[in-house]
């Protein structure tokens, strides 16, 4: 059991520096979303995507010590949480505290990171609806009719390509 506690405390320490990896790269999208440069948040979003894989294979090593601490106590997997755990460590004060720490500091990154995340978010769909305006706006502009036209054609109707010549066979 001890050694299996000693995977399971490295293995969220990893874990956590993995998320404290990952909200840094958020950080630092922040302000590259907002001034928009598509080749720093391709670069930042790579980054996060070997992040993202790395937390997922320490998630699936987690999930595989916690089912064989389960086996060991004799308690259902899908219902032994980390706070079990720490409770049921009060022999152990050093592992116990151990826990105690990167229970916190996880709850710490998770927490802050799904709010940059959110925020980031929000800023790229105002960007989206910023550019879908721009181009809403040039499209009206290129099908617009010409209305400060002073030339003699202008109460003819040729700025609207609107022609009183005769008959056109081709059309």
């Amino acid at each position: 059991m001890a050694s299996l506690m000693e995977t399971l405390i490295a293995t969220l320490r990893d874990e956590c520096d993995a998320y404290d990896g990952l909200l840094s790269l958020s950080r630092k999208k922040t302000p590259v979303i907002i001034t928009g440069d598509l080749n720093e948040l391709t670069k930042i979003t790579e980054e996060e995507q070997e992040y993202a894989g790395r937390i997922q294979n320490l998630e699936k090593k987690r999930v595989e010590v916690t089912a064989d601490i389960a086996n060991v106590v004799n308690r259902d997997v899908n219902k032994l949480k980390l706070k079990d755990l720490i409770e049921m460590l009060e022999a152990r004060p050093s592992e116990q505290r151990a826990l105690i720490e990167i229970h916190d500091r996880l709850h710490v990154s998770v927490h802050e990171l799904k709010r940059v995340n959110e925020q980031n978010a929000e800023l790229l769909s105002s960007s989206l609806e910023m550019v879908q305006y721009e181009i809403t706006l040039l499209q009206a502009m290129k099908a617009a009719p010409e209305t400060a036209n002073y030339s003699k054609g202008t109460y003819t109707g040729e700025t609207m390509g609107i022609s009183r010549g005769g008959f056109d066979a081709k059309q």
